[in-house]
């Protein structure tokens, strides 16, 4: 799912792009699902980026700074964590926002050449799935080319940082009851039949027992964009909403 208006800019692409090494990225072979990075990530932050550096010059002197806001799994990291290799970019000259209900595909940075995302707005909210590198600092989660290792969400309540919780939960159960938990929590989501959300939620999930291999039928979310599918006639959509509360975000910080 993409959202019109919301693409790269050329020229801030373009400067970053000449920037970082020429790199061939195809999909892994075996790509992990939600499910499996959420189970494998060390910690899971909700996190505000503070400041930074801009995608100019070598990529090595690059640098984000993220507020820690909420650990979904772990430990709550204490203080303000510096990310080398990142860079910031505004919202309307060099950086997309997550699509919100998109639980599937990676942010549009990470298929612009360096295989994983590198650019954020300043004052963006992201969900990240961090590791540990050998010297200790804190670094992406991601394991191979397009990687849902840092999703931007409007808030805590948002519908990725809802399903990361889940799997955060049953990641943490012995592995023999992890699809039946989930299975219950699916069929919770597919009886909301009046919200094309929970139905898109439910079919993430669907698609983490797939992964599995187990076999289940697809929610019937929708049969329309999901942009209109959220969309009240007498008000902004949804995700209009979310976005405008993301972009609201990089506006406060300056952006």
């Amino acid at each position: 799912m993409r959202l019109a208006g919301l693409a790269l800019g050329v020229a801030a692409l373009a400067g970053a792009a000449a920037a970082l090494p020429a790199v061939a990225c195809s999909a892994p072979a075996d790509p992990r699902g939600n499910l499996e990075q959420v189970a494998d990530a060390e910690t899971i932050l909700l996190g505000r980026v503070i400041s930074g550096s801009g995608a100019a010059g070598d990529p090595q002197d690059w640098s984000i700074v993220v507020r820690p806001l909420e650990a979904i799994k772990g430990a709550l990291p204490q203080g303000d964590i510096t990310f080398s290799g990142l860079a910031l970019s505004t919202i309307d000259g060099g950086s997309a926002l997550s699509n919100p209900f998109e639980f599937e595909r990676a942010h549009p940075n990470a298929y612009a050449g360096a295989c994983n995302r590198y650019l954020f707005p300043l004052g963006t909210t992201v969900l990240f799935l961090l590791d540990r590198d050998e010297n200790g600092a804190w670094s992406s989660a991601a394991d191979g080319a397009f990687s849902r290792w840092a999703e931007d969400v409007p808030d805590a309540a948002a519908p990725w940082v809802q399903l990361v919780r889940l799997y955060a939960v049953a990641a943490g159960l012995p592995e023999e009851d992890r699809m039946p938990f989930l299975s219950d929590e699916r069929e919770a989501l597919m009886a909301r039949t009046g919200e094309p959300l929970a139905q898109l939620m439910a079919d993430d999930i669907a698609r983490q027992a797939r992964d599995s291999g187990e076999a289940v039928e697809p929610a019937d979310a929708h049969d329309t964009a999901v942009e209109d599918a959220f969309r009240d006639p007498a008000s902004e959509s949804a995700v209009e909403a979310s976005l405008r509360a993301m972009r609201q975000g990089a506006v406060d910080a300056g952006n």
